[in-house]
C-alpha cells in the first residue's frame, strides 16, 4: 500500500482528500495541529494522524521521523491560511504568516519528503493552488501572491525531479464552500456561480478527485502542470 502524506488534512478540502485517497486504496497520513473524532475513529490500516504545527517545526528532524515511519510515496501539501483584508491596511505580521504556511512550510516540506522519493525512483507530489494565482481578487492580494509563488515552484520542481521519475503538480481549485469562503455573501456566491460555465461552485470533492488522478498511475505523463476545478469560472 502507498503511503500519502497531506497537510490540513482535517477538514475542508483537505478532508475531502484525505477520504478520496483512501479510497482509492492508499494509506494516508494526515498532518495538522489538531487531530477531529472522525480522524481518531479512522481505520489506522488507512490512516495514520501525525500532529505537526507546519508554522513552527524543525523540518529535518520532523521528516526524518517520518521517513522512518512510512515509505513516503506521495505529498498533498493542502494546508493554508488565507486572510482577506486590503494590503495598505493588513498587519506586516499577517503578511508573513501567509508567507510562512503557503509558501516557505510547503516548499521546506517538500524538500525534505522527495529525498525518499528520489531514492525510489517514484513519486508524486501535488500542491494546492488556487484560482487567484491569476486571476486576483479584491483582499486576496498576500494570498494570491502566495498560491502564484506556489505555481511556479511546482513547474520547476518538475523540472528537478522528473528525471527520477516524480511528478509535480497542482490544483486550483475555485470558490468552494470551505471555512476559506464563508466571508463571502450569499449574494456573491450566487454571482461566482453565476458566471461559472456550468452555473455552479464546484465541491470539495471535485478537488479531491483531480488530486486522486494526479496521484495514480493514470497521470503517471503528467507533470508540472496546474489543474484548474472551478467549473470553468475562469474559462
Amino acid at each position: 500500500m502507498r503511503n500519502v502524506v497531506v497537510t490540513g488534512g482535517t477538514r475542508g478540502i483537505g478532508l475531502a482528500i484525505t477520504h478520496a485517497l483512501m479510497r482509492a486504496g492508499y494509506h494516508v497520513i494526515v498532518l495538522a495541529r489538531n487531530s477531529t473524532q472522525e480522524i481518531a475513529n479512522a481505520d489506522p490500516d488507512w490512516l495514520s494522524f501525525v500532529a505537526c504545527d507546519l508554522m513552527d517545526v524543525d523540518f529535518a528532524s520532523f521528516t526524518k521521523t517520518l521517513r522512518d515511519r512510512f515509505p513516503i510515496y506521495g505529498l498533498v501539501n493542502n494546508a493554508g491560511i488565507g486572510p482577506s483584508g486590503i494590503l495598505s491596511t493588513m498587519p506586516n505580521r499577517q503578511i508573513a504568516q501567509v508567507m510562512q504556511m503557503n509558501v516557505v512550510a510547503p516548499i521546506t516540506l517538500t524538500k525534505y519528503l522527495v529525498r525518499a522519493m528520489m531514492v525510489a525512483r517514484e513519486g508524486r507530489v501535488v500542491n494546492i493552488s488556487s484560482v487567484v494565482a491569476n486571476t486576483g481578487y479584491t483582499g486576496l492580494a498576500a494570498y494570491s501572491a502566495s498560491k502564484a509563488a506556489i505555481e511556479g515552484f511546482t513547474r520547476a520542481l518538475a523540472r528537478e525531479v522528473g528525471a527520477v521519475g516524480i511528478t509535480v503538480n497542482a490544483v486550483a481549485p475555485g470558490f468552494i464552500e470551505t471555512e476559506m469562503t464563508h466571508g463571502l455573501s450569499e449574494q456573491q456566491r450566487q454571482h461566482i456561480a453565476r458566471r461559472s460555465a456550468l452555473h455552479r461552485l464546484p465541491t470539495t470533492n471535485d478537488v479531491a478527485n483531480a488530486v486522486t488522478f494526479l496521484m495514480s498511475d493514470m497521470a503517471a505523463n503528467i507533470t508540472g502542470t496546474v489543474m484548474t476545478v472551478d467549473a470553468g469560472n475562469s474559462a
